[in-house]
This record gives structure tokens, sequence and C-alpha cells, in this order.
């Protein structure tokens, strides 16, 4: 079964081809970073109008690189939610019409279910089950995975998702958006004895997240050393490092104490932040001396993308499910509805 997927629920457009039974053929991403680096996050109505532009062009640019007609094609997967809803109506009118005039089902995928399915693109994927860490845009969670559609919330920010606080922090310190990456980068030469930053909320009992508190720490941390002078090039990278240290040890320390809670062995981590190399060695690390494993997509299939959206949708399509008449996207969207699937994997 080949499926299309197109992804546009936020500031990039993805398009990808993956057949049920040669895996992922052709995938294109174009990130509309540049149009929103100026204005310092992302402008909903900029990017939709971009979507419009550049979707039908991936489209054509993937299905040319597989080699595939219309006439090849199954199934048309959208991102449905959640996300912008503008940006969404793009990717849900454009597949809905692609799959009437080819005369194939389509379907709304869900946006963190595709991040969450995106490690089964590897070649070495993890078997259910399994507890996943999603860490995208506004999303930080952690759930409970028996199977694709079984989906238990076990823990999730209170207020600002990791990725946010990294955006905020990345702000204050004069960095361009998106913030993580350009975190990441300065924490490298970072005095990780300087500053100590709070770990919010490993103290208490549970698994929900928080780290509006660790924002206001930072913004107090920036303002005392201005006060002292200029924000130093040093005073950045410390700072930085301090910040991601304090989101990276929360974040092992809540996928340590949910791996115990549920008596499992096995933890996925995806979605953008999921790319940060501090993370990834720091779960590795943690994970390594209690015999557990952890697995994550490729750094292209960190970000949001079509391949993954390709993927969830195919195990959908191919289990039968497919769209009403009724063109719906969902800006908000408990993953714990979708339906589950037996047996797809």
């Amino acid at each position: 079964m080949l499926i299309l997927g197109l992804e546009t629920s936020c500031d990039e457009t993805g398009v990808a081809l993956y057949d049920t039974e040669r895996g992922l053929l052709a995938h294109a991403l174009f990130s509309q970073i540049d149009i929103h680096v100026e204005y310092g996050g992302v402008v909903p109505e900029l990017a939709s109008r971009d979507h419009v532009r550049k979707t039908l062009p991936l489209i054509e640019e993937v299905m040319a690189e597989a080699e595939v007609t219309a006439a090849d094609i199954d199934g048309v997967a959208y991102t449905a939610g959640p996300g912008l809803v503008g940006a969404l109506m793009v990717g849900a009118t454009l597949a809905r019409s692609l799959a009437w005039g080819w005369g194939v089902p389509a379907l709304g995928v869900h946006h963190m279910e595709g991040h969450l399915l995106a490690p089964m693109l590897e070649e070495e994927h993890p078997e259910f089950p399994f507890v996943a860490l999603l860490v995208s845009g506004g999303h930080t969670q952690l759930v409970r995975v028996d199977g694709i559609g079984e989906y238990r919330l076990l823990g999730e920010s209170l207020d600002d998702a990791a990725g946010e606080a990294f955006d905020k922090a990345a702000k204050m310190l004069g960095l361009p958006y998106p913030g993580g990456p350009h975190i990441g980068r300065l924490a490298q030469s970072g005095n990780p004895e300087r500053f100590d930053f709070p770990r919010p909320m490993v103290n208490r009992p549970g698994l929900d997240f928080s780290f509006s508190g660790l924002k206001t720490f930072t913004l107090n941390t920036v303002a005392s050393c201005r006060e002292e002078g200029e924000l130093t090039e040093q005073d950045k990278a410390d700072i930085a490092r301090a910040f991601e240290d304090a989101v990276v040890s929360t974040l092992v320390i809540k996928c340590r104490r949910a791996l115990k809670q549920e008596g499992l062995k096995t933890l996925v981590m995806a979605g953008g932040v999921s790319a940060n190399s501090s993370l990834r060695a720091g779960l590795k690390r943690a994970l390594a001396k209690e015999k557990a494993q952890v697995f994550y997509p490729a750094p292209l299939f960190c970000t949001d993308n079509g391949a993954m959206i390709a993927y969830a949708g195919a195990q959908r399509l191919k289990a039968g499910q497919v769209d009403t008449e009724e063109t719906r996207v969902r800006p908000r969207w408990p993953m714990e509805e979708l339906p589950p699937i037996e047996g797809a994997a």
C-alpha cells in the first residue's frame, strides 16, 4: 500500500511517500524558519500562506524522485491536528482534493502520533510496549504505549513545554528563533560549575512537568549578570549551559521514574527537542545503568516531517480507517481519543 503523507501543522511543509512493503520511498521538507525568524516566533497567517505555495511543488518533487504516478498511490494521509488551524486546513483541503481526484481514501493523522511512531522508520526500532517522551513544540508528554492507538498519558507540562522554554531562554540571551539549536551550540562552551539552575518538580511525586519557573530563574540570572555590566559572550554560554543542563536533567529524571512506574525497559523519545545531543547522551547514560534502551528517530525526522505522517497514516489506512465526508481539523486533540489498531507495527 503506497501512501502520500502531508505535514502542514506549523512552520514546516513535509511531504513523503511510504510503502507498507518497501518502506520510505522519498521525502522532502521545507522549513519556514527564515520567514518567521524576524518575528521571534511563528506567525500563523504567514505559515498558512507559505504552505499554500510550497505543498504542491513538494508533492511533485517527491513523486518524481520515487518515480511514481497518481495511479500508483493508494491513499493520502495528512496532519489533522494538533496545530495551527489555518496551516492544518491547507494540508487537509489539498490532501482530500487529491484523494477525491485520484479515487483513493484520505485520512487525517494525529501530529503527535506521527512523532511517537517516527522511530518505527528506523531499521532498529522499538517493540511494544514502551514509554514515550514526546518533546515537540508546545508539547512535553510522557505516554505509555501498548500498541498503535493504545496510549495512556502519564504526565505532561502544566505550563511551558520544553521547546517553548528553550525558545524563551534563547530570546533572553539575544539568540535567534528557534532557540533550541542555538542554546545547544552555545552551551558547549559554557562553564557547568558557574550556575546551578533548579530542576522543576523533580522532588514532587508524579510525572508532570513545569518549566515556567525555570524560565523566570533564567531571566533573573540574566538580569543579575547585567547589573555588573554588559552581558558577555561567556555569560551567555554559561547561562545556556546551566539552562540546558536543568532541562535535560529534569527530563531524564522523569523518564527514569516513568519506566520504573510502568515496569518497562524501553523508552522512545521523539519531537524536535529529541535532536538535542545533550539530552540523547544523558538518557543513554542514565538508562544504561538500568539496562534499559532508548530509541529515537534520525535527526531529520525529529522535526515535523511528512515521513512520520505517511507512516502513521499507512498503518491506519491499511486497517481500513478513512475520513468521513466532512473535512475536519482539530487544533487541540487528545491522543488518547485515537482508536487502537490490532496487530499494527
